[in-house]
């Protein structure tokens, strides 16, 4: 018999998943295109740079066959501005996730994929987050992807030495993530009664929805049964007062009577 499946994805499943992430590569050798199941990859002529799928990047860094370059947002420069938006700025919410992309509307000015035609053409692919290009590894600086935490363990944990300053940003990151995971912890007091019973997770990433996803539900468990046991113990004392006060009525209606 199966064990039943936690809900949600493991974060050994958000880890594989990132791995289908698009990264820079600069070869070192040439490569002709392979035929993969989403398509060809681009041939690799050094030095010119080219889109890879993370996983085919790092067997070809570990083939020494090309070196993979640093998303802007994985630089220390942007890792300490996130770290004072997240301490300093504003310390009570995430920080906001990658502005989506600008696209041409026909008529020589660009909106973002939000603003653009609310009813896409046909054949068109509306995208929305995290699936847009600014919310993966093409993420602007001072802003984190999606899937940050995991792509940054993966390239210093195999790509090191193609990151500037590596030592610096793991304890950036590290200081990153301990800030974060505080915030999630304290974001589910707002759980409570009164407090709407809604979480904000804007600008959250996937591993961190992944590792906090049993201790927030965990939460909601305990919260409902707190809710309950108060729910229930609201109706005994209702119907205790609506027995007393029946009860009082009757004696008061035997005296009267003469009984």
């Amino acid at each position: 018999m199966a064990l039943p499946l936690p809900p949600g994805l493991v974060p050994t499943e958000v880890a594989f998943l990132c791995e289908m992430e698009m990264v820079t590569v600069v070869p070192r050798q040439r490569l002709e295109s392979i035929p993969l199941l989403s398509g060809k990859t681009p041939a690799l002529r050094p030095p010119h740079r080219a889109q890879l799928p993370l996983w085919l990047a790092l067997l070809l860094k570990k083939q020494r066959r090309a070196n993979i370059v640093a998303p802007p947002w994985l630089l220390a420069d942007s890792l300490k501005d996130i770290v004072n938006q997240e301490t300093n700025v504003d310390p009570e919410a995430f920080s906001l996730p990658p502005p989506p992309p600008m696209r041409s509307d026909g008529r020589g000015s660009a909106r973002p994929y939000a603003q653009a035609s609310s009813e896409p053409r046909p054949g068109e692919t509306v995208l929305s987050p995290p699936f847009l290009p600014s919310c993966t590894g093409d993420a602007p600086s001072g802003y984190l992807p999606y899937h940050w935490l995991e792509l940054a363990e993966t390239l210093l944990a195999h790509a090191a030495d193609d990151v500037p300053n590596a030592a610096e940003v793991r304890a950036l990151l590290r200081d990153l993530q301990e800030v974060r995971a505080a915030k999630m912890r304290g974001s589910t007091a707002h759980l409570g009664a009164g407090a709407g019973g809604v979480l904000n997770l804007r600008g959250v990433g996937a591993m961190e929805l992944a590792e906090s996803r049993g201790f927030v539900l965990g939460v909601v468990e305990g919260v409902r049964r707190l809710g309950a046991s108060a729910e229930a113990g609201r109706r005994e004392e209702e119907e205790e007062e609506r027995r007393n006060g029946g009860g009082g009525d009757g004696d008061a209606s035997d005296e009267e009577m003469g009984f």
